[in-house]
């Protein structure tokens, strides 16, 4: 099985045969293991790694690191729960360190996410501090490398 998630978390679109062959499998137990990871929880969804940038869509993300104060009975998970429920946050993250959780956010202003901080997040009952950072540029993500230009690094002898 963790050969089979190794894989799908490099590349998702992999046609069921080409998996089998990898995994040295029928497709159908491909299948079978696809189904029972899902069940299990092991995959929360697929999705495609999109360079919004390139594109020319505007989106503009932000991480914002969050000091919160944990509840006694549930620690931080409560709080958490909540702040990922809404339908700006991407992704929360318990951190060690600094600060407590890491929420990312995406939205198609800078000013839509300065809102959403003000307006949504900082009021929250068990946010004491927010510090937002804004995304300039992505270089990589997921292990993925996002360049401007292929560099086309060959010599060329004039004659």
């Amino acid at each position: 099985m963790e050969q089979l998630l190794r894989i799908l978390e490099t590349n998702a679109r992999l046609p069921l045969e080409d998996l089998a062959v990898m995994l040295d499998t029928t497709p159908e137990a491909v299948a079978a293991m696809l189904d029972e990871a899902a069940a299990k929880g092991y995959i929360h969804g697929y999705s495609a790694l999109i360079d919004w940038e390139r594109a020319g869509v505007n989106v503009v993300e932000a991480v914002i690191e969050l000091h919160v104060s944990p509840r006694k009975s549930r620690g931080f998970d409560e709080v958490a729960s909540a702040i990922a429920a809404f339908d700006e946050v991407d992704s929360v993250l318990l951190m060690s360190g600094s600060y407590d959780l890491q929420v990312i956010i995406k939205g198609h202003s800078f000013q839509e996410i300065a809102l959403f901080v003000a307006k949504r997040l900082s009021p929250l009952d068990d946010v004491l501090s927010t510090a937002t950072s804004f995304v300039l540029r992505t270089y990589k993500r997921g292990g993925r490398l996002f360049q401007a230009e292929e560099i086309d690094e060959r010599e060329c002898t004039v004659l």
